[in-house]
C-alpha cells in the first residue's frame, strides 16, 4: 500500500509538470482530499520541496539513471523526483519505504516495465547519500564556470537565471539570494485593522499557545514562529489575512490617507485592496478590479471575510482599458509579473519562467500603467508595483512611463508614508526589498504624481 501523502504529491507534481495547474492550486486541491493533518503537512512539504530542489534532483536522477531526464517518461521523472527528494531532505523517512512506494507508484502509473529502473536508481542514491556527485562550493566564487555549476545544480535554480543574477548582483549576493529561496517561508499575517490591532492579535495568539513576533518592517505584519494559527483561529480574514511582509509594504506607497476614491486595478486576491480600505477608515471608497471571473470571486471572498464594507468590486481588464474617468485620488497597479521575486514561496515559478517572458510581461505592464494613469485625478497618486526582481519589469517600465507621460512626476517613496522604513528605498526613490539585504522576498514599488 502506498502512503496517501505520496500519492497526493505524485498527483500534484504531474499536474504542475503538465501545466494543468500551478503549484499552490494543486497543493490546495490535494490537501482538501487528505483527511489526516499529518498527511496534509507531509504532502505540502514534499510537493514544495521537490519544486525547490528540482535542479539538484534531476542532476542526481540523470547521473544514476545514466540518461537525461528529458528521455524518461514524465510519470517516472516525477516518481523519481519524489523519491530522491525524500532520500536527500527527509532523513526521518525510512529509505526502504521510499523505494517501496516509488516502485508501487510506477505500477500505479501504468509503467510496470519501469519498476526495475526506479528501484535501481533510488537504491543507488540511498547507498551513496553521504557522497553524492553534486558540485561543491568553489573556494573562489569569482571563478565563473564552477560557481555557476554549483549555484544552478547544488542550489537548484535555472542556469539562465543564475547567470543573470551572478552578473548583476555578483557571486556573493547571488549565493545568498539562492540560499534564501531554498528556505521554507514562514507563515506571515497582516492584522486586519478593521477588526484588530497588531498588538491585540499578538496577545490573542500568545493566549492560544502560538509563538509569534511582530514583523520587522510592515506596521501590521506578524510572523508565526510556532503553532497552528490557522487551525486555532479558523479561516483567515476575521482578525488577520495571510500576506507576505514585503507585499504589505506596497499599500503604504498609497500614503496614510489615499482617499477619498481609490482604485486597485489588479486587486485579487485582495490583500492590498483591504489594506487600502482599512487606511481610509470609512472616509472613502476603494474600487477593486480584476479580469478573470475566478480571481474576482477570490477577491470577493477576501473582502467579505475581512468585513471591509467600503470596497466595490468590478470585473475589468486593465490591459484593454478601464471603464472609469480621471476621478481617482490614488490608483494602484500591482502588475502581473514574472514572480521571480517570490521563488521562496512559489518555487515552481523558477522552472516555468523563460528569459523571453520578461519582454512580453514588460510590454503588458507598460500598457497597464498607461491605462491606469488615465484614471488618476490632478494631484493624485499612481503606484506601480511588482513581485519581480528583474529590471525589465521594474526600472525599465518606470523609465518608459515617465518618458511618455509628461503629466506625471516621480515621487520618492520615502515621502509616500512615514511608516515606510527609509532603508527599503533605493537610490532612485523606489521601494525595493531583497532577500540578501532585508530577509524579505523581492518586491518593487514606484510612486508617481499627476501634476497637470
Amino acid at each position: 500500500m502506498i502512503a496517501p501523502a505520496r500519492i497526493a504529491v505524485y498527483d500534484v507534481l504531474c499536474a504542475v509538470s503538465a501545466g494543468r495547474s500551478d503549484l499552490a492550486t494543486a497543493v490546495a486541491d490535494a490537501r482538501a482530499r487528505l483527511p489526516d493533518q499529518r498527511d496534509r503537512a507531509l504532502a505540502t512539504e514534499i510537493a514544495l520541496g521537490v519544486q525547490r530542489w528540482r535542479g539538484e534532483l534531476d542532476h542526481l536522477i540523470a547521473r544514476y539513471g545514466r540518461r537525461p531526464v528529458d528521455r524518461l517518461d514524465s510519470e517516472i521523472v516525477e516518481i523519481l523526483r519524489l523519491g530522491v527528494y525524500q532520500l536527500r531532505h527527509l532523513t526521518r523517512v525510512p529509505a526502504a519505504a521510499v523505494v517501496h512506494d516509488g516502485v508501487n507508484l510506477a505500477r500505479r502509473a501504468g509503467k510496470p516495465s519501469a519498476t526495475g529502473f526506479v528501484n535501481a536508481v533510488l537504491r543507488a542514491i540511498s547507498r551513496n547519500r553521504r557522497a553524492l556527485p553534486l558540485p561543491r562550493r568553489p573556494r573562489d566564487l569569482s571563478d565563473r564556470e564552477p560557481t555557476l555549476e554549483y549555484l544552478s545544480i547544488t542550489l537548484s535554480h535555472p542556469r539562465w537565471l543564475v547567470e543573470r543574477w551572478y552578473d548583476r548582483l555578483g557571486p556573493d549576493r547571488a549565493e545568498r539570494w539562492l540560499t534564501f529561496n531554498n528556505r521554507p517561508a514562514p507563515l506571515t499575517l497582516r492584522a486586519n485593522r478593521g477588526r484588530q490591532t497588531r498588538e491585540g492579535l499578538l496577545e490573542d495568539l500568545k493566549k492560544n499557545g502560538i509563538s509569534a513576533t511582530a514583523g520587522q518592517y510592515a506596521p501590521d505584519a506578524i510572523v508565526v514562529d510556532d503553532g497552528e494559527a490557522l487551525h486555532t483561529f479558523g479561516s483567515p480574514g476575521g482578525q488577520f489575512l495571510i500576506q507576505d511582509e514585503a507585499s504589505q509594504l506596497v499599500s503604504l506607497l498609497a500614503g496614510p490617507h489615499p482617499g477619498p476614491l481609490v482604485l486597485d486595478a489588479c486587486a485579487s486576491p485582495g490583500g492590498k485592496a483591504t489594506a487600502l480600505a482599512a487606511s481610509l477608515e470609512s472616509r472613502g471608497l476603494v474600487v477593486a478590479c480584476d479580469v478573470r471571473r475566478r480571481r474576482v470571486e477570490l477577491l470577493r471572498r477576501t473582502v467579505v471575510s475581512t468585513g471591509a464594507d467600503n470596497i466595490r468590486i468590478v470585473q475589468s481588464n486593465l490591459q484593454a482599458g478601464l471603464p472609469f474617468t480621471d476621478r481617482f485620488s490614488c490608483v494602484l497597479v500591482d502588475a502581473p509579473c514574472s514572480g521571480l521575486g517570490i521563488l521562496r514561496r512559489d518555487p515552481d515559478i523558477r522552472w516555468r519562467r523563460q528569459p523571453s517572458d520578461l519582454k512580453m510581461l514588460a510590454e503588458a505592464q507598460r500598457r497597464m500603467l498607461r491605462h491606469a494613469a488615465d484614471c488618476v485625478t490632478r494631484g493624485g497618486r499612481l503606484v506601480y508595483a511588482t513581485c519581480s526582481s528583474e529590471p525589465e519589469e521594474n526600472e525599465d517600465v518606470v523609465d518608459g512611463f515617465l518618458t511618455e507621460s509628461p503629466r506625471f512626476a516621480a515621487v520618492d517613496a520615502r515621502q509616500a508614508h512615514r511608516a515606510l522604513p527609509a532603508g527599503l528605498v533605493d537610490s532612485r526613490g523606489h521601494l525595493r526589498t531583497t532577500p540578501d539585504q532585508h530577509g524579505l522576498d523581492a518586491f518593487f514599488g514606484a510612486v508617481f504624481e499627476r501634476t497637470s
